[in-house]
């Protein structure tokens, strides 16, 4: 390109929504080191603490979603939506940018709106098999929308980019052989070994399933790496001191995530959209719990899109105690098993997927 790039990005609230954004910024920036970055994101939010930590700037706009828990709350969610808007236009008419990227979050909607308005290409990034209400609207005027599953519902059909979600490039380089992995984490290289994450707060639901079938894991001889989360991890220690847990690795955070992927046999997670699309590079056997209370319960819909391709088992919350331990039996016990989910998630890993997204969106703006 002749002329230097200037993009805006958007995308906030969550982790699963950040990251991606900035991986695409990255892959620009690779391409085009002197290109011009402008994130807009929501106040108090987290992207205004992880945007400039990557090294990006980022303008804050005064927005929030319905609180569905207080309704009075939202009296004045009209006003702070037109202030929004206003904002928006002002911070996007004086950066002039070549085009704009949303990633999803309370911000992206007003930034990608005013975008458009402006004569500006705007792009999607969705995270999740279920797209939300924002992303809906605003894929009507997107020159494309990016997904991590063939079909999700409420976008139209010709505008859908099955390139998968942006993951983190240590995922990508840093998966090992299995054998090698356990021996660095301190595991026996033969015994079948398990991973549960829960993310960084944890989840309770898989806490208290591996709280109630210890003595199975330690019977079978089974490995287990248990990241608790911060919030029950004091607890856990100080319920499992009387036990024989010398095959089990209780950790409040692993930071080393790759490492653990690689050590793991089987892994039990959340489905979370960014988890699903690791999980799928790492390519290991998956038990998914789905948290029940995301919205419009979009990681049920995730992890059905796995479920349907037999690349991952799936228990609810609610028959955590009928279907646990049952199902993550015939895992663990069969592996050809192991095996066919293995080989099956290969159709969701997309090792490459910010590359490919800035591909699709250079050659629109290019034509």
């Amino acid at each position: 390109m002749s002329k230097k790039l200037k993009i805006v990005l958007s995308g906030g609230g969550t982790g699963g929504h950040i990251f991606p954004a900035i991986a695409i910024a990255d892959e620009i920036k690779k391409r085009f080191p002197d290109a011009e970055f402008l994130f807009i994101g929501a106040n108090g939010k987290m992207e205004m603490e992880k945007v400039p930590q990557a090294g990006y700037k980022i303008e804050g706009i005064d927005i929030a979603g319905i609180d569905r828990g207080n309704l009075l709350s939202n009296l004045g969610l009209p006003f702070k939506i037109l202030k929004s808007l206003s904002k928006s236009k002002r911070i996007i008419k004086s950066f002039a940018p070549d085009f704009a990227v949303g990633t999803g979050g309370f911000a992206s909607g007003p930034a990608l709106y005013e975008a458009s308005k402006l004569g500006i290409p705007i792009f999607i990034q969705e995270q999740n098999a279920y797209a939300g209400v924002t992303n809906k609207i605003l894929s009507r005027k997107a020159k494309a929308v990016f997904t991590a599953y063939p079909k999700v519902e409420g976008f139209p059909a010709e505008k859908i980019k099955f390139l998968g979600n942006p993951i983190r490039s240590t995922i990508i380089s840093g998966m090992q052989e299995t054998a090698v992995a356990k021996e660095k984490m301190g595991l026996n290289k033969d015994r079948l070994t398990i991973l549960s994450v829960g993310g960084s707060l944890g989840s309770r639901t898989l806490n208290n399933a591996w709280k109630s079938h210890l003595n199975e894991i330690i019977n079978k001889d089974y490995q287990l790496i248990w990241q608790t989360g911060k919030l029950d991890y004091k607890d856990i220690l100080e319920e499992t001191k009387d036990i024989d847990t010398r095959n089990i690795q209780i950790l409040e955070f692993i930071k080393d995530m790759e490492l653990a992927y690689s050590a793991a046999d089987i892994i039990v997670s959340r489905a979370g959209a960014i988890a699903i699309s690791e999980l799928a590079v790492a390519q290991k056997p998956v038990l998914l719990v789905p948290f029940p209370f995301a919205a419009e319960d979009h990681q049920t819909k995730n992890a059905m899109n796995l479920v349907e391709k037999n690349a991952a088992r799936m228990v609810k919350d609610s028959e955590m105690q009928e279907k646990f331990w049952n199902t993550l039996s015939e895992i663990c016990e069969n592996e050809s098993v192991r095996k066919e989910m293995s080989d099956n998630l290969t159709y969701f890993a997309k090792p490459d997927a910010a590359k490919e997204i800035v591909d699709e969106i250079l050659n629109v703006i290019t034509r």
